[in-house]
């Protein structure tokens, strides 16, 4: 089991910060590479054309590794509403048909499909919260021969409601339905491999649990999607750009793989190389053992809390790494700021009171965060 890693993050001692879903800290390798990488911007007589490429496609490398694809499936975005819009833009749609998303699901997963259907003709169609709180079982009794894409997360942002993306996207397929992914509320702390899910589009922003820097994020496309339209037209992602004598012999091809969908000015010398930073510690951690030790210590709050009234999502229809606790009549609208007067960090989302740890949490942050909760949360 992965040992306790605060050492590896700049957090005071009498910080409690359980709130990773809303952003992930960096450490300190990424706080050193993003130093660096502002340096290096200080001496651009330095920089050659071919450190417009490197650290992308290091990145690049990294990404796949995480979720056993290959670095040519890989595009660079800045943000998960980028990564979506572009997958909005290349999958058909018409009327009458409809598009699944989850009850109360992000926004940034819903918007650009709201624009989708105003352009189409075709419908969201929401799938309710479920009752007894199994949101794969949800999802599958939607799915019919009207539904042309589900845009899904692997758990929702407000509890950690699970879903079984591999069940679900089998489902997806026998009707030719698209499936396409936000997750950003997932990857990095929880095990995903696309070769069993086989999403048409899987995006991630790094700032959560990818623990990297905001305005960085990353999107697998799927191979029978990647002869598509980007959302914009920038050199780095057409044929030859790497020769920077000739980017005026202007080229309609692309290159090759998912690349074309890269954002302009994606060689960002101080955010690339903090991404590259933290996709190699996660790497190196292993998915599977940090979640091993994120599921163990909600599994900790999760069963003390219980004492006092409050509940949670069952343990097999919940994302381990998730802890959305839920108390009859609700927490009183302060709870958030009297936690943070003891320097405890939590969100609250919907009815949920989010916790989200990471490696960097010990007993004591735990023993803390338990006894302010027993004070607390009954106010």
């Amino acid at each position: 089991m992965l040992r306790n890693q605060r050492h590896q993050f700049n957090i005071p001692d009498e910080v409690a910060y359980f709130n990773c879903g809303y952003m992930g800290p960096l450490s300190k390798v990424a706080e050193e590479a993003g130093i660096k990488g502002v340096m290096q911007k200080s001496e651009p007589w330095k920089m050659t054309p071919t450190d417009f490429f490197t650290d992308s496609d290091i990145a690049r490398g990294l990404f796949a590794q995480l979720i056993n694809a290959d670095a040519v499936d890989i595009a660079l975005v800045p943000s998960a509403s980028y990564g979506l819009a572009i997958a909005a833009k290349n999958i058909p749609l018409k009327e009458g048909q409809k598009i699944l998303v989850l009850d109360e699901q992000f926004p940034s997963n819903i918007y650009c499909w709201q624009e989708r259907c105003h352009e189409t003709g075709a419908e969201i169609k929401t799938v309710p919260a479920p009752k007894d709180r199994d949101w794969t079982r949800a999802v599958l009794d939607q799915i019919d021969s009207t539904v042309a894409i589900a845009a899904l997360p692997n758990n929702h942002w407000a509890d950690g409601g699970l879903l079984d993306l591999v069940k679900i996207g089998a489902e997806l397929r026998k009707v030719g339905a698209k499936l396409v992914l936000d997750v950003t509320q997932s990857l990095g702390a929880m095990p995903l491999d696309v070769q069993a899910v086989k999403p048409d589009f899987l995006i991630a922003a790094a700032y959560k649990w990818l623990l990297g820097p905001y305005s960085v994020g990353m999107m697998y496309v799927s191979p029978n999607n990647q002869n598509g339209s980007p959302i914009e037209y920038n050199w780095l992602n057409r044929a030859g750009s790497e020769d920077f004598s000739g980017l005026v012999n202007y080229q309609d091809e692309y290159q090759n793989g998912a690349v074309r969908y890269d954002m302009g000015q994606r060689a960002n010398f101080a955010l690339m190389p903090m991404a590259i930073a933290t996709l190699r510690q996660i790497l190196n951690w292993g998915v599977d053992n940090i979640y091993t030790n994120i599921s163990a210590t909600n599994s900790r709050i999760s069963d003390a809390v219980r004492a006092f009234g409050l509940t949670s999502v069952p343990t097999e229809f919940r994302a381990g790494h998730f802890l959305g606790l839920e108390k009859a009549g609700g927490f009183s609208p302060t709870l958030l700021a009297d936690l943070a007067k003891e320097k405890i960090y939590v969100s609250h989302r919907g009815n949920s009171l989010r916790i989200t740890p990471h490696v960097y949490n010990n007993e004591d942050d735990c023993d803390r965060l338990i006894d302010a909760l027993s004070r607390l949360s009954g106010n």
